[in-house]
């Protein structure tokens, strides 16, 4: 802390020590360890969870607080939809839904809201149940064809897979790893790991969402727009995986 203030002070800046504080990221198994944080006339708190970037985020990753307060946003989002439907065309309130729910659903999905709780998807479907008049009881998989917009899950499957096709550099095909000529040459290669978070990471998800994938969007994988259009409009056709 002492060379972080000194640092501070030689670029002309000045370190807010009152709101400055610490995390200890900890396992289930771990228990927290008591540290002190000294600044110059101060000690830095431990905080369980802190917002940053927009993101909340907590000591053990599970994005609890983020996606309650997802839920509270989405909920007014709703309430603000339904308000004004009687004003609007369908196509109005659609722009609307990609502005106020699409926009804040999307954003950090990899992260904060990397695994998509019933909670928001529900208001999710509610939404598309209010724009297009249907009701509650009326399946949701036809209503999010008709506005060409993709479900939570398929979203987090969208951004997963335009992910891995933007960074290769992260993942290794399985004909890099041996030189046997198999079926499965060209998939990539599934990291190993016992800890269920690394599985339900990136690296480990995106492996193998990536590998199911249809070889006539696979070999799109050089043109980045093509593969996404192309990506988008079958994970809006197909039920894959069952995401409705």
């Amino acid at each position: 802390m002492t060379e972080i203030t000194n640092w501070f002070q030689s670029n002309l800046l000045t370190l807010n020590c009152n709101k400055t504080h610490f995390m200890q990221f900890l396992t289930k198994k771990q228990n927290e360890r008591k540290i002190q944080i000294i600044a110059p006339n101060s000690i830095n708190t431990n905080i369980n969870s802190t917002k940053f970037l927009g993101l909340i985020i907590d000591n053990s990753l599970s994005w609890k607080d983020h996606i309650a307060a997802l839920t509270s946003k989405l909920n007014k989002a709703c309430y603000a939809i339904r308000s004004i439907k009687p004003f609007l065309s369908v196509d109005i309130l659609r722009m609307i839904c990609f502005s106020y729910v699409h926009s804040v659903m999307t954003y950090g999905i990899l992260g904060g809201n990397a695994h998509p709780s019933n909670s928001n998807f529900k208001i999710k479907k509610r939404i598309i149940r209010i724009i297009t008049n249907t009701s509650s009881h009326d399946p949701c998989c036809q209503l999010f064809k008709q506005l060409q917009i993709l479900s939570l899950p398929s979203q987090y499957i969208f951004s997963l897979l335009v992910f891995v096709n933007k960074n290769t550099d992260l993942f290794q095909s399985n004909s890099e790893i041996h030189d046997l000529n198999i079926r499965f040459n060209y998939n990539l290669h599934l990291p190993s790991t016992n800890l269920t978070l690394v599985q339900k990471g990136v690296l480990c998800s995106g492996s193998k969402i990536y590998n199911h994938l249809p070889s006539n969007i696979k070999v799109l994988s050089n043109d980045t727009k093509l593969f996404k259009s192309t990506l988008k409009s079958y994970l809006i056709e197909h039920r894959w995986p069952e995401t409705c």
